[in-house]
């Protein structure tokens, strides 16, 4: 009786060392982020960011840090068998992994057209989604589904598309053939290029970085790589240009008032100052990163906000509705939003896009200081200078030709055909020497009829356009645009012949663009994948490299061979 009374007290002290342990380790974890330094007010207090250096986290997956920390506590003694329960160490304060977040995505359907002869939607030059998938993939897991939007992995690549005519910011060009994953199906390729800019003639850029200096963001793949990235970017600023830098954690404050970009020790010194520390308060730190950018601010010029963070914030004192309000209200006033995407386990996606989309800017994740240069040094003109604003398209499918189509990515950039021509309806941008892809698959009205259970209309009105123009043009193009401090817009429209170039020698652009969509239905397992496969996918893109700058065709290539192996 004694033994087993004995045994049991010990057993039960030892579970309760286990919890006190696990919870001081918790806590402890916790107290460490909150007692960092905050960031203070720059009002002769830029002295007050002491210089430090961030330890450099180990950049494993989520899963095998979970298991690392599981095993240290274990280490001090047993732990009660719930906190070894699934998804029981994600949910204790402190945490921090495991907690990505990603919009639920509703793949387009194929849609009727005699219900809908209009599609209509807001382009999109974002490329976060890519890098976000190559990123799991090099991994060794697959991306979750909604974090492949199909259109951003097709926008990362450069097509090599004509120039516009003169006078003109964007050009639009067309090509139709077989869909490579349902031959019996075609496919619509629309690409616009944007007009491209010499550096020479890149306007003066005056750029406020907000930089998240948040406990979450002390990983080696935050913010010492968000540093570096930065650096990058100073490299390619002239004298014209400005920097300001604004931090946000439990406190915001300026840690560079706008500066000269020529000064560069004097932003370098900044810049290398900051640290990682504290709770999150990012709408404090949106609103005193606008205020900076007005001090600065120069009419024709790129007046920019540039927000670098792992996405994981409160915003404060400020609701979200409040903050999405705030940032419209300065886009409309010249200042537009940048976002830029750093680390994993805890990353905040959905919030980051919306905010990019809100304040008429791109949205990128950066993965590496290779990504971190495509974006900002290659790119930088495309994705700091806007040579076209609110940029949407529609497209008037003809009934004759096409029975239903389907708009592949783009699904949260739909718009309703009223708001084409409304001036008042925000949309997407376009950058010096942007390209922009978008891909329909169509299906005939034969075909419609078969796959789709649509009772014919009663009331369906008759076209009065002539029968020889009805079977020479499958649809009619349309897209509006406005300049970069325009309110007005304009107006491109043109007609895509029945047998328009590409059908029977398809491009390399044609052909990239729908392996690099046939990847992505792969890796979000759709159901209009149709014969798509991993080989049909190496087979398209290994025959339309081009030129491929910078490798970034060929990279595709081991992605898709990464892909295959999980």
């Amino acid at each position: 009786m004694f033994i087993r009374h004995h045994f049991t007290h010990a057993a039960s002290l030892s579970v309760t060392l286990g919890l006190t342990l696990l919870a001081s380790c918790t806590a402890i974890r916790s107290q460490s982020y909150a007692e960092r330094p905050a960031v203070e007010e720059y009002a002769g207090s830029r002295d007050a960011l002491a210089a430090s250096s961030v330890a450099a986290a180990p950049s494993t997956p989520s899963t095998e840090k979970k298991a690392e920390e599981l095993a240290r506590a274990e280490q001090a003694g047993p732990l009660p068998p719930e906190a070894t329960e699934p998804g029981a160490w994600d949910e204790r304060e402190g945490a921090d992994f495991d907690t990505e977040a990603y919009a639920h995505i509703v793949e387009n359907r194929f849609v009727s057209v005699d219900t809908a002869p209009l599609s209509t939607f807001s382009i999109d030059v974002d490329t976060a989604s890519y890098s976000n998938v190559r990123r799991f993939l090099s991994q060794g897991s697959l991306p979750p589904p909604d974090a492949v939007r199909i259109e951003e992995l097709i926008n990362y690549f450069d097509y090599d598309y004509a120039e516009p005519e003169a006078g003109r910011p964007i050009a639009v060009h067309a090509e139709l053939a077989p869909a490579p994953w349902a031959p019996a199906h075609r496919l619509l390729h629309i690409g616009m290029q944007g007009k491209r800019i010499d550096d020479q003639d890149l306007p003066p850029r005056h750029l406020t970085f907000l930089i998240d200096v948040s406990g979450s963001m002390d990983e080696e793949n935050k913010l010492p790589l968000l540093k570096r990235s930065f650096r990058s970017l100073l490299e390619t600023l002239d004298e014209e240009d400005t920097v300001a830098i604004v931090v946000y954690a439990g406190a915001s404050g300026a840690v560079l008032p706008p500066t000269r970009a020529s000064e560069r020790r004097t932003v370098q010194s900044a810049l290398g100052r900051l640290q990682a520390g504290g709770s999150t308060n990012g709408g404090e730190g949106i609103e005193l990163a606008y205020r900076l950018a007005e001090q600065s601010f120069q009419r024709g010029a790129v007046n920019r906000v540039i927000l670098a963070t792992d996405g994981d914030f409160n915003v404060g004192r400020t609701s979200q509705g409040e903050l999405v309000r705030l940032i419209e209200q300065k886009r409309e006033a010249g200042v537009f939003l940048t976002v830029l995407g750093f680390g994993m386990g805890n990353y905040k996606d959905a919030m980051l896009e919306q905010l990019a989309d809100k304040g008429n800017g791109n949205y990128a994740y950066i993965d590496t200081l290779e990504e971190a240069r495509k974006v900002l040094v290659e790119e930088g003109g495309a994705n700091l200078v806007t040579i076209a604003k609110d940029v949407k398209i529609q497209v008037e499918m003809n009934p004759r030709l096409v029975g239903a189509y389907r708009l592949i990515g783009y699904e949260n950039r739909a718009l309703r055909a009223e708001d084409f021509n409304d001036d008042r309806k925000d949309a997407g941008e376009i950058g010096a020497g942007h390209t922009v892809t978008a891909l329909y698959e169509l299906l005939s009205p034969e075909q419609a009829a078969r796959e789709l259970s649509v009772d014919t209309l009663r009331y369906r009105q008759t076209t009065s356009t002539k029968v020889a123009v009805d079977a020479a043009e499958v649809c009619n193009v349309k897209v509006r645009y406005k300049a970069p401090q325009g309110r007005t817009s304009q107006l491109l429209a043109f007609s895509v012949g029945a047998r328009t170039v590409g059908e029977r020698h398809p491009s390399e652009a044609f052909r990239f663009s729908a392996a690099v969509a046939s990847f992505g239905m792969l890796l979000r397992d759709s159901e209009y994948r149709g014969a798509s496969s991993f080989d049909l996918v190496n087979d398209l893109a290994q025959g339309a490299l081009g030129s491929d700058r910078g490798g970034y065709k060929r990279e595709f290539l081991q992605l898709v061979k990464q892909a295959r192996s999980l």
